[in-house]
């Protein structure tokens, strides 16, 4: 059981392409039928043109990891999921469309990191994590395709984001697909991106009953966003 749990351990907050898809559409359902009326909403004001800062919702976000293993005496692979929806930060955009990077960040607090076991989430963050030294997993957006300015007022749209990736430490650049709905200045989806365990230089589990576990590490990232109006935007949240 203990090397169930290093397994999924070692992927923290990482994870999610092909299961963040799957799950997207479920979450999405009722926003895209909305999206595709085109009715704005009320509790958040229209898209603008130019330059736009977006932040984190105080409810809607949440960040996930998948990690696919071989367990002994299992026929079949399973995945080890952990979830945090601590997270906070905003991106701001030109009024090209361009990310401005030195105002832009997501941070999730990986203290919180939350999986089926609790004893696997504590050694996620005594040993694997030391979130004592490293308690957030940060995400620096610096570029975006697919997107122009101004941004859909209403509807769906899918794009490609660029981003400077923390974890344990270790910073790499990440690219995350994103399939989003926009309605009323609101934009809503999922990001997804993948790596290996050798990217953030993260020692794969060899032990126990362990029988293998894949070189791949997911990260499915829902977010919910709005455009910064008054102490929002002062804050820079």
């Amino acid at each position: 059981m203990q090397s169930t749990r290093l397994a999924a351990s070692v992927a923290v907050l990482l994870g999610a392409a092909v299961m963040a898809a799957s799950a997207a559409p479920a979450r999405e359902s009722a926003w895209a039928a909305a999206a595709a009326m085109g009715r704005p909403s009320p509790a958040h004001p229209a898209v603008v043109r130019g330059a736009q800062r977006y932040v984190l919702t105080p409810q809607g976000n949440s960040a996930r990891y998948f990690v696919r293993e071989q367990l002994a005496g299992i026929n079949f692979p399973s995945d080890a999921v952990g979830v945090t929806d601590r997270l906070t930060g905003g991106i701001t955009l030109d009024d090209n469309g361009r990310i401005v990077s030195a105002d832009s960040k997501i941070v999730a607090d990986i203290t919180t990191l939350k999986s089926d076991r609790d004893r696997r989430d504590g050694f996620i963050q005594r040993r694997t994590l030391e979130t004592d030294k490293y308690p957030t997993v940060m995400l620096v957006p610096t570029e975006l395709t697919g997107l122009t300015m101004p941004l859909p007022d209403s509807g769906r749209a899918s794009f490609t984001l660029v981003g400077d990736l923390t974890v344990h430490g270790v910073t790499r650049p990440t690219t995350w697909n994103i399939p989003a709905f926009f309605r009323g200045g609101q934009i809503r989806g999922t990001a997804s991106t993948g790596f290996t365990f050798d990217d953030f230089r993260l020692e794969k589990p060899k032990v126990g009953s362990v029988l293998s576990v894949a070189d791949s590490i997911h990260l499915a990232y829902d977010f919910d966003l709005v455009p910064a109006t008054g102490a929002a935007a002062s804050t820079g949240s």
